[in-house]
């Protein structure tokens, strides 16, 4: 096959029909850089090598070959962004799995498919629809994700966390971030809610950050302090929402921890997690957390726990998490959830008002 500069490179085509590179001069190779045998079947015309492509594919392999986005190309998708809606948010929010009916109740919706929004990634994942939507919301003008990007697709986290720079720049003051998680505390039940208040960063104990690399001042500060970083007002009006709703017993506060996924976690890991205080597990949030707050936005979260994690050995297949769990309960709680946000939203909405 051939390497990741032969589509992505200045010389790439993005016109959907064989797209073509030279074999590399002999003067060039010999750099470090690794070269991978390429079947004789995809030389032809004199030592070119054919690689059928479509548009979408060539541009998928050019974002994902991106590590990081200067400032610059940030600006310039939140300049298309607030250009073709007509609007400037204030505040964001991030669907989780089987959670993307949180942006459907947006009300004069001007929708963006991520795949025609310059420079942007594509998600991946079933449960992630893949859009960008921007309207209001009791009274309140709002952005959501209808689907997110994860460290198990590929990206590096600076790019999963990359829409939330573009929030910011959009005029976001406010992140929503949802999710669907595994519920580590025994008293969580399947379809509560667990607003978060702190997390275990272990992606970032492996080393792995959203801001490694030059940081740009523009954003935020180099070193960042995260010891509040779950906005305590908006966790306390969520609860007397909770109350209102009728919901209060299936509302908790708790910690969450982000894994790296794809796969669900060993009953070892469960039990580490547990002693360590986390209460909720899930694979993605933290690292867009921690973009925000570096920017200086305010944060609420919350995890909707679609299943029990197993902390204890057994043989009964039953207790094995798997996705189609998750996206059913989310599906079944998914009015709850919408309720809490578009409450928590007018609460925000009538505040800045008065």
């Amino acid at each position: 096959m051939c390497s990741r500069d032969c589509c992505s490179g200045p010389g790439g085509s993005n016109k959907g029909a064989a797209t073509s590179c030279t074999e590399k001069k002999k003067s060039g190779i010999g750099n470090g850089e690794k070269i991978i045998p390429t079947p004789q079947s995809l030389l032809q015309n004199g030592g070119k090598i054919e690689c059928f492509l479509t548009p979408e594919e060539v541009r998928a392999i050019r974002v994902l070959n991106e590590d990081t986005y200067p400032y610059e190309v940030i600006q310039e998708i939140a300049d298309f962004i607030t250009k073709g809606s007509g609007m400037r948010p204030k505040i964001g929010i991030i669907c989780g799995s089987g959670l993307g009916s949180l942006a459907e109740i947006i009300q004069d919706p001007k929708i963006f498919e991520y795949e025609k929004i310059p420079n942007f990634p594509v998600s991946t994942v079933e449960g992630h629809a893949g859009k960008l939507v921007i309207g209001t919301l009791e009274g309140a003008t709002v952005m959501a994700m209808q689907g997110r990007f994860h460290f198990y697709e590929g990206y590096p986290l600076a790019k999963c966390s990359m829409p939330v720079r573009v929030m910011k720049l959009c005029g976001v003051e406010y992140l929503f971030a949802t999710n669907a998680a595994g519920g580590i505390n025994p008293r969580y039940a399947v379809g509560d809610i667990m607003l978060m208040h702190d997390h275990v960063n272990m992606l970032g104990f492996a080393g792995n950050s959203p801001l490694q690399g030059p940081n740009d001042p523009r954003f935020g500060p180099r070193f960042p302090a995260l010891v509040n970083s779950y906005n305590k007002e908006l966790i306390n009006k969520a609860i007397e929402i909770g109350k209102t709703m009728g919901i209060e017993s299936n509302v908790h506060v708790g910690v969450y921890s982000c894994l790296g996924g794809p796969n669900y976690e060993t009953i070892a890991e469960l039990k580490a997690l547990r002693m360590m205080g986390v209460d909720a597990v899930g694979m993605s949030t933290v690292h867009e957390v921690i973009t925000a707050r570096h920017c200086d936005m305010k944060v609420f979260a919350f995890s909707l726990i679609t299943n029990k994690c197993a902390t204890e050995y057994s043989d009964k297949k039953d207790e094995e998490a798997n996705h189609e769990e998750v996206m059913a309960v989310a599906k079944n709680r998914q009015k709850a959830c919408c309720e809490l946000v578009a409450r928590l939203v007018r609460e925000i909405h009538s505040n800045a008002a008065s």
